[in-house]
């Protein structure tokens, strides 16, 4: 697939909740998915590590209220997707998420995953 098929895809596949189906479609192997510095696990190396993260983050979801995908933004192999969530979780309440996540295709997988929002005030 070319990257934009790839982004593609994986906006068809989160716009249906299919996240898990993504990552096992989607992302490499070895790939890995870097949060945002000063956030637990900030750094996962490997797609069932990555599988495990978010079965942690989908675990702490209480009600998810909204959610938005928006359109892929493609340069070369790599491309940028917008997204935002209205979340209730069960430690923290009910927060208003906007991030921007850029990705990393070679072969036609992910092999890297980035994501970029403001960090809650963990204090």
């Amino acid at each position: 697939m070319t990257t934009k098929e790839v982004a593609n895809r994986l906006v068809n596949l989160c716009r249906e909740g299919k996240y898990e189906e993504a990552y096992n479609e989607l992302y490499a192997e070895n790939a890995i998915s870097q949060e945002m510095e000063g956030m637990p696990n900030a750094l996962t190396k490997g797609k069932k590590e990555i599988i495990e993260g978010f079965h942690q983050w989908q675990n702490n979801i209480q009600e998810m209220h909204s959610g938005e995908i928006g359109e892929p933004m493609v340069a070369g192999n790599h491309f940028a997707l917008p997204m935002s969530y209205d979340i209730t979780f069960k430690e923290g309440g009910r927060q208003a998420m906007e991030e921007i996540c850029m990705y990393e295709v070679q072969n036609g997988q992910i092999t890297k995953a980035s994501y970029h929002y403001e960090v809650p005030n963990m204090g």
